[in-house]
């Protein structure tokens, strides 16, 4: 008997608070939903309460979910942005269960640990319909023709979707060193993108979903919350980009638009052992190192660049594109991508430090290196 499409269950515990229908799309989805949180946060304790809160959200949003909506691309975005979100908070001290995680990683080869720990956020640059479609076919292992039906098209424009989403994810590995092809990418993924939740969390996050979150726990609460505000931001984002293309092919523009084409960019990729402050003056930055082991290579704007060291002083990268010369020190922001400790701006610019940015890359309360990514823009 063929069993029934996600669609009809969302509709059945929608329409019918169908208590079975919810289990069951738990069932299908909670390797997916853990995976991509244990694979973003390296901590199974955290990624046990992120697959929670996602199937929360869920059942909250159940009924407002678009009828296209392919629900495994739904789950693993809103898996990817609860994850960032927990991230971003996070302040408890997980050594063991990180060091437990490491060490499992470092008995595997192949490209799969240096695709590893940039996945998501790869994942993060592809648009909605490119996500969902490589969530089909490489975490889901989907043939073409089901991604074809999923998309309500046909089965030679999913492989399109297919080819072009690979395209961009080889494209971001590149430019952080990964150097790889498409094919080797897909079958990495499929190898080793979803692994076996435990096997007493289904049971357990589908009686706390169908209760709407009635009997979780604080913490779980706050990072619904969160998340909740994360997913209202990329949506309300990508309303605003849609709206602002529309506009500029109408040959109008406006002072928003003018405003997110204005922003400069730059983003940081590094691994850091202990901690390092990023100086940035015009254009030029520099590191200098305060404990343990010194950073190698330091990827700018996806560039590698290994500076050499004069005891705890970088040499400086110059020829900075684009400069740094914010006209509003104030509006300077710092997102951070990956990275298990805390990245935050020390010093902002100012006539007193030469217009010098200083940001804090903080690891030293962890056992060895980890890759840290953070974007500064002004």
């Amino acid at each position: 008997m063929q069993e029934p499409f996600d669609a009809e269950l969302l509709r059945q515990y929608a329409e019918q608070d169908s208590e079975s229908a919810f289990a069951a799309l738990v069932t299908r989805h909670v390797n997916l939903v853990y995976s991509a949180a244990v694979r973003k946060t390296r901590n199974p304790h955290a990624a046990e309460e992120i697959t929670q809160a996602v199937f929360i959200i869920l059942a909250k949003k159940a009924q407002t979910l678009r009828r296209e909506t392919v629900l495994s691309g739904w789950l693993y975005q809103t898996a990817r942005l609860t994850a960032a979100n927990f991230l971003r908070g996070e302040i408890r001290r997980v050594r063991r269960e990180q060091e437990s995680y490491m060490q499992s990683l470092s008995n595997e080869t192949g490209a799969w640990p240096q695709i590893e720990p940039l996945l998501d956020d790869a994942m993060g640059r592809l648009n909605e319909k490119e996500r969902n479609a490589i969530v089909l076919r490489f975490f889901e292992g989907k043939s073409f023709q089901e991604i074809g039906a999923a998309f309500g098209g046909t089965e030679n424009a999913a492989k399109k979707r297919v080819i072009h989403g690979l395209e961009k994810l080889r494209k971001f590995f590149a430019k952080r060193g990964v150097d790889s092809t498409a094919a080797t990418i897909a079958e990495t993924i499929s190898a080793n993108s979803i692994q076996a939740a435990p096997a007493a969390l289904a049971k357990a996050v589908t009686a706390v979903a169908i209760a709407k979150g009635a009997t979780a726990s604080t913490s779980t609460l706050t990072l619904i919350k969160g998340a909740l505000k994360i997913m209202a931001w990329t949506k309300a984002k990508t309303a605003i980009v849609v709206g602002a293309g529309v506009l500029l092919a109408a040959g109008t523009a406006t002072v928003t638009v003018r405003e997110i084409e204005a922003k400069q960019t730059l983003t940081i990729r590094m691994r850091v052992d202990g901690s390092d402050f990023l100086r940035v003056s015009g254009n030029q930055l520099w590191f200098e190192h305060s404990l343990y082991q010194l950073p190698d290579t330091i990827y700018v704007n996806g560039s590698p660049w290994s500076p050499t060291w004069n005891g705890d002083v970088s040499t400086k990268y110059t020829g900075l594109k684009p400069a740094f010369n914010p006209s509003n020190p104030q509006r300077i922001e710092l997102a951070v991508a990956g990275g298990r400790g805390m990245v935050s701006i020390a010093q902002l610019p100012a006539t007193t430090n030469q217009q010098t940015l200083s940001v804090l890359i903080d690891d030293k309360d962890y056992d060895g290196q980890d890759w840290y990514e953070f974007t500064i823009s002004w």
